[in-house]
């Protein structure tokens, strides 16, 4: 990762890190509240009881439930503002998460075999050296750890992904382009249940496309064995509430999770 491509991630989620923050908190996340987190965790191995550290641990929601699950966790992430609200979060409600300013692709500045467990949710598709981060939870992971993470499907969200519709304007299926496209950008949305009317600045995300194959790859050649791929559907409770994740279930796969483990 060059500096200045670090410099330009930290930048970016210093600058989305109190509107990001509110509006996760305030529920307008439904992805990650009905779909990816619960996901994530159903394909998680047991962590209680270990030394777990968060890959891009934002604000510290997610981090929060790995906690509260038994780990005990270290959160880090590039920005200094989301680590400022994670940091608040445990002050007021402490679960015992630790936090750092630190990339996730290169020298974190914990000592080799710190942890059992490396954990990253939809983080890793923001940063410019996938390859560093691997090896990263490689050099922290004790022997017979793992790093599970998920990830935007890289074969199906690409950078031109177009949904398809029918003359009634029902979405009828999914687009994917410039797959093998993988000039970095900045992708500028918002939560999309905000309440009408609200003037808000969107987010600004720097984007990373990569294929199946450069990120599999890239844990591999980390050193690590592959020990489970997912690919999951919304549930059908979770279409119920929010109808637009039908397209998720039945189009194409939002999501991508792997957990590989360091042999011991």
């Amino acid at each position: 990762m060059t500096d200045q491509a670090q410099e330009e991630v930290a930048a970016r989620w210093n600058q989305n890190a109190d509107q990001w923050t509110n509006d996760v908190r305030n529920g307008y996340d439904v992805y990650r509240d009905l779909f990816t987190f619960p996901a994530f965790q159903q394909c998680l191995p047991p962590i209680a009881g270990l030394e777990v550290l968060d890959f891009g641990c934002g604000e510290g929601s997610n981090t929060r439930h790995f906690a509260r699950m038994g780990a005990k966790v270290t959160g880090i992430d590039i920005s200094q503002g989301l680590i400022e609200h994670a940091r608040q979060a445990e002050v007021a409600d402490p679960v015992g998460v630790t936090y750092k300013v630190a990339s996730y692709s290169s020298d974190t500045g914990f000592p080799a075999s710190s942890f059992d467990a490396v954990l990253s949710t939809m983080a890793l598709m923001d940063g410019p050296d996938f390859q560093g981060a691997m090896c990263e939870a490689y050099r922290l992971l004790r022997p017979g750890g793992f790093v599970a993470f998920s990830v935007l499907h890289p074969c199906f969200i690409t950078p031109g992904l177009q949904w398809q519709k029918d003359e009634h304007g029902r979405t009828t299926g999914l687009c994917v382009a410039r797959y093998f496209d993988r000039s970095s950008f900045t992708e500028h949305w918002k939560f999309g249940n905000r309440p009408t009317g609200e003037n808000v600045v969107p987010f600004a995300v720097p984007r990373f496309p990569r294929t199946i194959g450069d990120y599999l790859n890239a844990v591999a050649s980390a050193g690590f064995r592959i020990s489970r791929i997912e690919e999951p559907q919304p549930t059908e409770e979770a279409c119920k509430t929010v109808p637009r994740f039908s397209r998720w279930r039945d189009l194409g796969a939002f999501l991508l999770l792997v957990v590989a483990e360091r042999p011991i």
